[in-house]
């Protein structure tokens, strides 16, 4: 069977790279190909922006969702390795893996922290300790393993932050009834902005950029009503609706 794991990354960018969302799907893909571990999910997770705090462009961490894992010490140095050769030069990379049953309250409550204040290293390093978690950091200054903690308690919450991977979700778009889309990305519930639920046979139209987001812990669509009575009824939600409530 495997266990189940959440891994953070944090600062693996520079201002000329590809971000950090990038190399987490590479990670991700990666460690797939290599049997290692079966990716479900890669969440994308804003984090505070503040001058205290050294950052690329956004101050963005990314969280990476794992089954079947049966090997922690290959997931481990898997990822290590990943990041030393593809962090971008002059990245404060960090590296946090956890086995989801023991990311506890405290971890959560540090993700909500790492939201809106400026946090420490130091305090990073013995809450993964006395939470039993592995944290590393491996470039520069090592300080992305505030992010990358921090991208493993609010992705074990399940409220924060919007999908950046799923199976099929970046090569589909068209026309679809509710209940097929939910069944290809393997969704949790399909809402309309309001927060309320669409019937499973109403039309969408997915454009070309549609993301999910983590409500509840459920992964959510969230669709933009047409109110025109034409088909389709419903449309991807607003590139800038989804960015804003998605943190």
């Amino acid at each position: 069977m495997g266990m189940d794991f959440i891994v953070g990354i944090d600062d693996t960018d520079n201002l000329e790279s590809r971000g950090t969302g990038h190399r987490a799907r590479m990670l991700g893909l990666g460690l797939m190909e290599s049997s290692i571990a079966e990716l479900t999910s890669i969440t994308r997770h804003q984090l505070f922006v503040s001058p205290l705090i050294p950052y690329t462009s956004h101050n963005s961490s990314a969280s990476l969702v794992f089954k079947g894992v049966k090997d922690k010490n290959l997931l481990i140095d898997y990822c290590r390795n990943f990041l030393l050769r593809e962090s971008a030069e002059g990245s404060d990379a960090g590296l946090c893996i956890a086995e989801t049953e023991v990311i506890g309250k405290a971890v959560q409550e540090w993700g909500r922290k790492a939201k809106s204040i400026v946090l420490k290293m130091d305090d990073a390093k013995d809450l993964a300790n006395k939470s039993g978690i592995f944290l590393e950091g491996l470039t520069g200054e090592k300080c992305g393993i505030i992010g990358a903690l921090a991208a493993v308690g609010l992705r074990k919450e399940g409220n924060d932050g919007r999908l950046l991977w799923l199976r099929h979700l970046r090569e589909t778009s068209g026309l679809f009834t509710v209940a097929e889309i939910k069944q290809r990305l393997l969704l949790d519930q399909v809402l309309d902005m309001d927060l309320n639920p669409v019937a499973s046979n109403e039309t969408v139209l997915i454009g070309d950029w549609s993301r999910p987001v983590m409500m509840n812990n459920s992964i959510t669509l969230l669709l933009q009503k047409n109110h025109t009575n034409e088909e389709p009824a419903y449309t991807s939600a607003p590139k800038e609706f989804i960015k804003s409530i998605s943190g």
